[in-house]
């Protein structure tokens, strides 16, 4: 394959990638922002499971709040979506492949554990787990 058409392949794959970063650091910077103002989050349908997910125990790991985490995962994401190397490939899995081991272990615990559902986590764990797609096609088309 022209390696110009590789390019262009890989530049959808990275703005995609962007978006998705954009749209995780939106949800992780507004549970942040929860997090810190001691205020619940707004949840569809009146659903009290956002609240009850952010503040039990499991809303903090090592004393940092897991919005911030999430944070700094999608910055990192987004980082490696804007290097257009073969490292910036394997970051971004390598970051996708992290986050979404982490966001499955989190939805565990909403489910088996604090039986509560929060919607922003959910959609937090379905971006990462887009992302991981992403980056994992990404990868693909720079080793073929």
């Amino acid at each position: 394959m022209a390696p110009s058409v590789k390019r262009g392949r890989n530049r959808g794959l990275r703005a995609a990638l962007v978006a998705l970063a954009v749209i995780g650091l939106g949800i992780s910077a507004y549970l942040t922002w929860v997090h810190f103002e001691g205020i619940a989050p707004v949840c569809a349908g009146g659903s009290h499971g956002c609240e009850t997910v952010q503040s039990s125990r499991y809303a903090s790991l090592a004393g940092v709040p897991v919005p911030v985490l999430g944070l700094v995962g999608y910055a990192l994401l987004f980082v490696s979506a804007l290097v257009r190397e073969e490292i910036g490939a394997y970051l971004g899995l390598l970051v996708a492949l992290v986050g979404t081991l982490f966001s499955a272990y989190l939805t565990y615990l909403e489910l088996f554990v604090i039986h509560a559902i929060c919607q922003w986590c959910v959609a937090s764990a379905l971006v990462m787990l887009l992302s991981l797609v992403a980056a994992f096609a990404r990868l693909w088309r720079l080793s073929s």
